[in-house]
């Protein structure tokens, strides 16, 4: 009977993997092909059914998993009838490829009550922009379900502890008497409640409590419900007890008696301004935050679920409008008392602290250029998921109301343009109602969250017409490209190699962008959020793909005489510095503490000199299957090729100071004709060569 089971099983599993040669995209995305054992599809929230996935990448490679399980996700979005589902693998799997999680559990989103499939990705994104630390991941597929295209979804990061995810110390498992219970814990203000205050689970622990003051229903993550102990139970109980007693204690405002000695305020403040930019009215409703072992603060995020943000939520009990454009989600969100943490907040606001905390920080992020950098994901995400979408509303369509969104249309672009002119009245609204809560009497200036935002003076000039080097002044070597990594690394001087050769622009808000002569790509600060000056975390500098509007991309040359410069991230604030001053060939070149030592120390000092002339690059064949072709009399860029359809990769636009203007598919093409003339640089990623050519309008 043993044998014949495992013949039969054996037989299923190569007569699933033989049918991965069916499997194809649909589109320029990878699709996702599950069947379920059943060929049911899945409808519990709570019990898995066994499944298998084929998934076809960009490449049109196909990976086959066997024996997943996969369920329903979600609490309202999980009525709908294009549902959100939750994938736990057998195995930990690396969905995402680089900087992303190798986990078991992953999620595949629907926003199906989101018509235009992007506000959980474009606040994703507005969190990186901010500096928050955990952002979940964005990756947009196609996925059919037991042979039938259900439409567009985006995999997702289930919110756990993991790496690359909410990254704290995990804790022993099991418990022994020696083990550090003060971190990591998870935990999210739950308006839906779900969680148990009375002792379950193999361990006899609670999964959740109520704050005894504002009844806030807190649910514990991690430890998750099978492994958490009652000791850990009370431990983080009481810790999130005595924060809300000194958030509403007399001496609340203090700043070592009050609740700002328990927060940090770096997180704090930006996980709430991005709900409120966002206009999130579930943000205090579902506020995720989390503890660090040996850390008496807690800390904000990740950003989750924001498809009914951005004005796209029709209840009419919010100061008697639907409307967010003109309303704080302090004042108006759901989350108040007894289920959601919005009153924690209006608590706080009665702190000028926390008042300049807020103004002062929005200043910051808005001058440099959050409502840009927004339109500009704006842009390459609907250009990536144009055909997607498409598809997506033939199965669902487009103008019909499937949750409580606002206003319906017959045209994609119609949603997308209302997020773009919601984005623009809000945030002015933003900068209008932020000052009018500010206290009118002077307090001492508050711990900044992080640097200040304007770069520091400095003495060079960057021709954007010259290449440059820089020579380390300590070991005479040269910035330069560990190919195998993308990393930055020190090399003996090549006057002939063009990895070694860098455009320097200046931006509009003053600082440099610096881009690689031989891969067209970013010199890029991978350190992470919330890094100041003086912690020095050890990240390797490398490149990244090209995007002005990205701080890791900024940098501040610091003259230290005699073309001698420190490269300084405004990221980080950190310098850039060979490590230990080592002359040989591949030596990384690290992102280290910026401090008095910068004018002195070799290692972070580089001798800027210019290089080769940019010499115009006529667009013409880059390859020999397809060209690239620009009309003068149209205005029309576009590419020329056999297979035109088969050019799905994203190529962008940037202007003569290095920011980025457009991006379109290589097949569709786009035309120039709104952009002024001048000088524009084009650039695109295919078959791991980055290219760039010059473009004069």
């Amino acid at each position: 009977m043993n044998k014949l089971l495992l013949t039969l099983l054996t037989l299923l599993t190569l007569n699933a993997k033989t049918q991965a040669a069916g499997r194809e995209r649909l589109t320029n995305l990878p699709h996702v092909y599950i069947d379920t054992f059943s060929g049911n599809a899945p409808w519990s929230k709570i019990n898995y059914v066994y499944a298998r996935m084929w998934y076809v990448d960009e490449k049109d490679s196909v990976a086959f998993y066997d024996s997943l399980q996969i369920r329903v996700r979600g609490n309202s979005t999980a009525n709908l009838m294009k549902k959100p589902y939750k994938l736990k693998f057998n195995e930990k799997v690396k969905l995402l490829g680089k900087g992303r999680p190798n986990t078991k559990k992953w999620t595949l989103l629907a926003n199906h009550a989101d018509k235009t499939l992007l506000r959980n990705a474009l606040t994703s994104l507005m969190g990186e922009q901010a500096g928050l630390k955990f952002n979940p991941a964005a990756k947009f597929v196609d996925l059919t379900l037991n042979g039938q295209y259900v439409g567009n979804y985006q995999f997702s990061d289930q919110v756990d502890v993991r790496p690359h995810r909410v990254n704290v110390v995990e804790q022993d498992l099991p418990l022994t008497e020696k083990s550090n219970i003060t971190g990591g814990y998870l935990m999210e203000a739950d308006g839906f409640f779900d969680f148990s205050t009375v002792p379950q689970g193999p361990n006899n622990s609670p999964t959740g409590f109520y704050t005894r003051k504002r009844r806030a229903p807190i649910r514990i993550h991690y430890p998750d419900e099978e492994d958490i102990e009652r000791r850990q139970y009370d431990y983080i109980q009481q810790f999130v007890q005595h924060f809300e007693d000194r958030l509403y204690s007399e001496q609340f405002a203090d700043p070592e008696a009050g609740y700002r000695k328990m927060v940090d305020s770096t997180s704090l403040v930006n996980w709430y301004l991005c709900t409120e930019i966002s206009a999130n009215p579930d943000g205090f409703f579902s506020t995720y935050f989390y503890k660090e072992q040996d850390d008496d603060r807690l800390f904000w995020g990740p950003l989750w679920d924001y498809d009914i943000a951005y004005n796209n939520d029709n209840r009419t009990d919010r100061g008697g409008t639907s409307n967010t454009e003109h309303q704080l989600m302090k004042d108006v969100g759901y989350g108040t008392t007894g289920n959601g943490c919005r009153d924690w907040f209006q608590r706080m606001w009665h702190d000028p602290w926390f008042a300049r905390l807020v103004n002062r920080r929005f200043t910051q992020i808005v001058d440099a250029g959050l409502e840009q950098y927004l339109n500009h994901k704006l842009d390459s995400l609907t250009t990536l998921i144009d055909a997607s979408q498409q598809l997506n509303f033939e199965r669902w369509g487009i103008s019909s109301k499937v949750l409580r969104e606002r206003v319906l249309y017959s045209s994609y672009d119609r949603y997308v343009s209302d997020v773009r002119l919601f984005l623009q009245r809000h945030l002015a609204y933003l900068d209008y109602a932020f000052k009018q809560l500010l206290p009118d009497t002077p307090d001492t200036p508050p711990d900044n969250p992080e640097p200040t935002p304007g770069p520091p003076e400095t003495t060079f000039e960057a021709d954007s017409q010259r290449y440059y080097t820089f020579t380390n002044s300590g070991t005479g070597t040269r910035i330069d490209l560990n190919t195998d990594t993308d990393e930055l690394c020190g090399n003996q001087r090549n006057e002939g190699s063009h990895s070694q050769q860098w455009r320097i622009y200046r931006l509009n808000n003053g600082y440099f962008f610096i881009v690689n002569r031989a891969t067209g790509m970013a010199m890029n600060d991978p350190s992470p959020a919330g890094s100041t000056a003086t912690t020095n975390t050890g990240a390797y500098l490398d490149v990244a793909d090209a995007d002005s509007t990205d701080n890791r991309q900024m940098w501040t040359l610091v003259s230290q005489g005699d073309n001698r410069y420190n490269l300084v991230s405004r990221w980080s604030g950190h310098a850039a510095n060979l490590s230990g001053g080592n002359a040989a060939n591949l030596t990384p070149i690290v992102s280290y503490t910026s401090d008095a030592r910068d004018s002195q120390s070799g290692n972070r000092i580089w001798v800027v000199e210019k290089s080769d002339k940019v010499v115009d690059t006529a667009i013409d064949n880059i390859a020999q299957d397809y060209a690239l072709a620009y009309d003068p009399q149209s205005g029309r860029l576009h590419f020329g090729a056999d297979n035109l359809e088969a050019l799905t990769f994203s190529v962008s636009v940037y202007n003569r100071g290095g920011q980025r203007v457009a991006t379109f598919r290589a097949c569709d093409g786009m035309s120039m004709t709104p952009y002024p003339t001048g000088l524009y640089i084009i650039s695109w990623r295919h078959d791991g060569r980055q290219n760039s050519v010059k473009l004069v309008k």
